[in-house]
């Protein structure tokens, strides 16, 4: 029995063991289980992604906001960091180029045969690059070309260079090769070996980006076909066109990371730079055909030599990082500009959107730097557009909202067929936009520093890689100084305020749309005239003068002969296509126009030189035009000490008490002109002051204004409406009724002048003796000022298109007659009397002295690297006026 009972013990304590281990250890696995669910649910996709980029061991140009560091030489004349990123690194080689010319333009050694043979040199080892870098060495011209992938990285990256020479191609595999690149520096920056590119402008910045080479003495087909001004300039026209070879340019959409490379690409890539050194020795024979046939025997290279000038101007340009205030504002801005205005400014949804906007494009930003991903990888604007509008509550509605928006629109395709979920980004990080929606990261600049530590902390979610490593480093300062908070003190807010002023700026001023539509006028003998834009076009359309010839883009032949060519000006300019962007320093976001002869001085032009002339109106960003503004106006006071003519009208007086004074000469008014009148500005300053706050001022203060507006009216007791009247003393027309239809003043003075001056227009026409009845003069007095201390008949100080005065309304002094269009308050008047002086004493050549004066200062301030072909500080800017010009004198004066 008791043996029984002992067996019974021990089966049911084994029964219990074994139950407890069974428990346990389900208990373990389901545990294990749910951490590797949760693991694979916040782990980043780029653990078990492979990225090539990531397998560089040094990059140039890192995702963080820190400035590009160019290539800085041992024998450089500045030894500090910051001239390094200020100045081109072979300027002075190039500079020697632009001046002298040395390239040599034969391109072709003997015979040349089209087709293209089955073998090329696939470069991926250091030692073949050595070897390729030797070969180079010793040729005096390649060709190049690169492609580039852009979609699966933040700053893109050179993906292939293709590299041909007269025996061979070669197709470098710079992602095999990246961090040995700097091996072929030596070739491209060697001004003795000619380098042709096709369209170079964004290739010599993205050799400089990944590797810092350099290209010194460039030849760019692109350039040459400009100049010898061809219907189409792309590579795959001129292929077909001089080589009889068609090419797919689908293809350069390709991912041209995969390796090994499809047929197709290798095809493509090799025709890219294989028949450039043919097509580029057919271009120079062009021009220099053209040469030959033009008028002037000293002009023999100029075709030539202008094509090697545009391009080594090209190898001029530096590359730079986009460096906003503050992550994502930018594009956030646009998104909100193009997207959100219809959803009503004023509504609390419309507001709340904005808000929400502004942190998913910072958390985007910062998430592409982070991944290396573009920011239309991670999340479209579509996408953030309707999370904004919709704001879905759930981590499954925000996935299906933009799961949805990914199959509405075009790029969805493209963008998954590279992984297998759309936004991989999204997936991972999905928890960030739950957040930033339910606005549990209220402020803007607390979501970054979360997310940041949250992805690359100590236990950060996301790799470290050699792109987003110094985020880390500098992103704090980054956050800090473009921030505001109360507490930097009055300096910090300064400078943020400033930054919000210019950017409010470039947002209200800047021009809203393409400046230069590049749309073709040709002659009846299909020579082209020009480029202009769409208006122009439809104006000859419109008026049956042309007929359209093309379409994309819009190009028209002329139904009649010309009045002129553009080379019987003895330049190119108006016959080249012009870039949008800053002739500075090539910003493209915004720019404005710069009028590089100040308007004061152009508007009083002879008709036939100002009249549709573009070669003085520029596009500047809002940087470089505060530098020429400043320095136009600096040379503005030279010219007035130069001359001896103020720029401004120091003191006018009341028509009426100007009366008294009609016994004195003219010369004998200026010289006693400081014991009458007062300024203008003074005047309208202390007549505003006294009508808003001449009741509550102190009174020795308001007695010593009141003194200053009765020196205007001769010393007399002035009334209310004096005050009034003081107020548009010296404004334009357009002036007093902007400021009328601004401040909400009465129009019932103004209905009083107009009908008095029809009274008056009526007596004259009666008397035909040009005196106005004398019982208007007291209304008149806004009307008619004397000049006490500026002589000159005055003219607007802004704007091309205001009207001038002829003789009869601007005698001696006496400005503003009833039907002027002056202004007194600008440099109207002073740049009318220096044009009649200039054509007075010099005729239209001093006129033209004077412009290239101006030109001079411009290019002295600002330094342009980016003008237009055929700008030229001698330009004449004279016009002939054909038959049918609303500019021809004969037209005019019969339509008067």
């Amino acid at each position: 029995m008791e043996v029984k009972e002992k067996a019974k013990i021990v089966i049911t304590v084994a029964s219990l063991v074994a139950v407890t281990v069974l428990f346990v250890t389900e208990y373990r696995r389901r545990r294990r289980h749910r951490r590797k669910q949760t693991s694979s649910l916040s782990s980043c996709y780029l653990h078990s992604e492979v990225r090539p980029q990531f397998g560089f061991k040094r990059v140039l140009a890192d995702n963080s906001y820190s400035e590009f560091k160019h290539l800085k030489l041992d024998d450089a004349s500045s030894s500090t960091e910051k001239a390094s990123n200020c100045h081109h690194p072979y300027e002075s080689e190039i500079t020697v180029l632009l001046e002298n010319t040395k390239i040599e333009f034969g391109f072709l050694r003997g015979e040349c045969s089209l087709k293209m043979s089955d073998s090329y040199v696939w470069v991926e080892m250091e030692s073949q690059l050595k070897k390729l870098a030797e070969v180079l060495a010793k040729e005096k011209v390649f060709a190049v070309d690169t492609e580039q992938h852009s979609l699966r990285s933040f700053l893109g990256f050179t993906a292939l260079v293709q590299i041909s020479t007269h025996e061979e191609d070669f197709l470098v595999d710079t992602i095999a090769l990246h961090d040995a690149m700097s091996i072929l520096r030596p070739v491209f920056s060697d001004p003795n070996i000619c380098k042709v590119f096709h369209g170079a402008d964004n290739d010599v910045l993205w050799l400089q980006r990944d590797f810092h080479i350099y290209v010194v003495n460039m030849f760019d087909t692109a350039k040459a076909c400009e100049v010898l001004s061809k219907p189409q300039r792309s590579l795959a026209y001129l292929l077909e066109a001089v080589c009889g070879v068609a090419t797919n340019k689908l293809l350069q959409r390709e991912d041209w990371r995969q390796r090994p490379l499809s047929k197709e690409m290798v095809q493509y890539a090799r025709t890219d730079a294989h028949y450039l050194l043919y097509i580029a020795d057919a271009l120079t024979a062009e021009l220099k055909q053209l040469a030959t046939d033009s008028s002037s025997p000293d002009d023999t290279f100029h075709f030539l030599l202008e094509a090697s000038r545009r391009s080594n101007m090209t190898c001029l340009q530096l590359y730079t990082k986009e460096i906003e205030d503050f992550p994502g504002s930018a594009a956030a801005s646009s998104i909100i500009y193009r997207h959100l205005n219809g959803h009503g400014d004023t509504s609390t949804i419309a507001l709340n959107a904005e808000e929400l906007v502004r942190k998913i494009c910072a958390w985007r930003d910062l998430m592409a730097r982070i991944h290396d991903e573009s920011m239309r990888y991670v999340l479209p604007d579509q996408a953030v557009v309707a999370l904004a509008c919709k704001q879905p509550t759930t981590t499954e509605e925000i996935y299906g909202t933009i799961a949805h928006t990914d199959l509405a629109t075009e790029s969805s395709p493209s963008l998954s067929s590279s992984v297998q979920s759309p936004y991989p980004v999204i997936c991972s990080h999905l928890d960030d936009i739950y957040h930033m929606i339910l606005n549990k990261l209220a402020k803007l600049d607390d979501i970054l520093p979360v997310v940041l530590k949250k992805c690359l902390g100590t236990n950060g979610t996301c790799p470290i890689s050699v792109f987003n490593y110094s985020l880390l480093l500098n992103f704090k300062t980054k956050l800090s100084s473009h921030s505001a908070p109360k507490q930097n003190g009055h300096k910090n807010f300064k400078q943020f305020t400033r930054k919000a002023s210019r950017e409010l700026f470039v947002k209200k001023f800047s021009c809203k749309a393409p400046v230069y539509h590049n749309c073709r006028i040709y002659a009846n003998d299909g020579r082209l005239l020009c480029y202009c834009d769409k208006r122009k076009l439809e104006w000859y359309l419109n008026r049956g003068l042309a007929k359209l010839v093309e379409e994309d883009p819009p190009a028209i032949m002329l139904l009649f002969e010309p009045k002129g060519r553009p080379e019987d000006e003895g330049n190119d300019f108006y016959i080249q296509t012009k870039r949008n962007i800053c002739v500075g320093c090539g910003e493209g976001k915004h720019y404005l126009r710069y009028r590089i002869i100040p308007s004061c001085y152009r508007v009083h032009f002879p008709e036939h030189l100002k009249s549709h002339r573009s070669h003085d109106i520029v596009l500047l960003c809002v940087d470089c035009h505060e530098v020429a503004h400043a320095a136009a106006e600096r040379y503005k006071k030279q010219i007035a000490t130069e001359f001896g003519i103020p720029l401004f009208v120091r003191r006018v007086i009341d028509s009426k008490e100007a009366q008294g004074t009609s016994s004195l000469t003219e010369d004998e008014s200026m010289v006693n002109s400081e014991d009458a009148g007062v300024s203008p500005l003074h005047l309208r300053s202390a007549a505003m002051a006294l009508l808003r706050h001449g009741n509550r001022m102190p009174s020795s203060r308001r007695e010593e204004l009141l003194q200053i507006v009765k020196m205007y009216y001769g010393g007399r007791d002035i009334s209310e409406d004096d005050l009034e009247r003081a107020l548009l003393i010296g404004l334009s027309p357009h002036e007093r009724r902007r400021r009328e239809r601004k401040q909400g003043v009465s129009l019932k003075h103004s209905a009083e002048v107009a009908r008095l001056d029809k009274q008056e227009n009526g007596k004259k026409d009666e008397n035909n003796d040009g005196e106005g009845p004398a019982d208007s003069e007291k209304i008149m007095n806004v009307e008619r000022s004397t000049v006490a201390d500026d002589s000159g008949d005055g003219g607007t100080s802004e704007g091309d298109g205001a009207a001038e005065l002829n003789d009869a309304q601007c005698n001696g002094n006496t400005l503003h007659q009833q039907n002027s269009k002056l202004s007194l308050l600008g440099h109207g008047p002073h740049g009318k009397q220096i044009v009649e002086y200039l054509l007075r004493e010099y005729g239209e050549d001093g006129v033209r002295d004077f412009c290239q004066r101006w030109r001079k200062v411009f290019v002295d301030a600002v330094h342009p690297r980016h003008l237009p072909g055929g700008w030229n500080v001698s330009h004449s800017g004279r016009r002939d006026f054909g038959e049918f010009s609303v500019y021809n004198p004969t037209k005019r004066l019969s339509t008067e």
